[in-house]
């Protein structure tokens, strides 16, 4: 048996690294730089195909704004020299066609009521995310470009 997949949110301060840099960066990017145990031990869970938000964190803006998927699990390299530290690769999926802010996701009783590890923890930069909690964001920001449903409009058309 195959494992299931799983999935994530990947918290970031756009100012450092925003999914418009990920999508101008071919798609692909080493996610590293994680210091937390806790956070570096999800990094580690993390298999080929896994999803995760893309989340920005920060004074300005605190919301799920896209997807990207694990490309390559865990490594380290072998030039850094930095015990314990490594990434994961993740490839931008879309942009979610809605942000949902984090005041929106905490008062949406279908999320708030399942002890939302971004609740629980809010420093924490990388977090599992349950799968119905994981199905009612991707509803409230009305799908992902990408999804297989309608396209999403061009910001090049305005």
């Amino acid at each position: 048996m195959g494992k299931s997949k799983r999935y994530w949110l990947l918290k970031t301060e756009p100012s450092e690294w925003s999914l418009s840099d990920q999508e101008s960066n071919g798609g692909i990017s080493k996610w590293d730089g994680v210091k937390n145990k806790q956070a570096q031990k999800n990094l580690k869970s993390m298999t080929l195909g896994d999803l995760c938000f893309f989340y920005h964190s920060g004074t300005k803006a605190r919301s799920v704004v896209g997807l990207v998927e694990v490309s390559r699990e865990w490594y380290t390299g072998d030039d850094e020299g930095v015990e314990g530290e490594g990434a994961v690769d993740v490839k931008a999926i879309g942009e979610m066609r809605k942000c949902v802010d984090l005041k929106e996701m905490k008062g949406d009783k279908g999320i708030s009521t399942k002890g939302f590890v971004l609740f629980r923890q809010p420093r924490l930069s990388v977090v599992p995310v349950e799968e119905d909690v994981w199905n009612k964001i991707c509803e409230l920001g009305n799908g992902f470009c990408g999804d297989g449903k309608e396209d999403c409009e061009s910001s090049d058309d305005e």
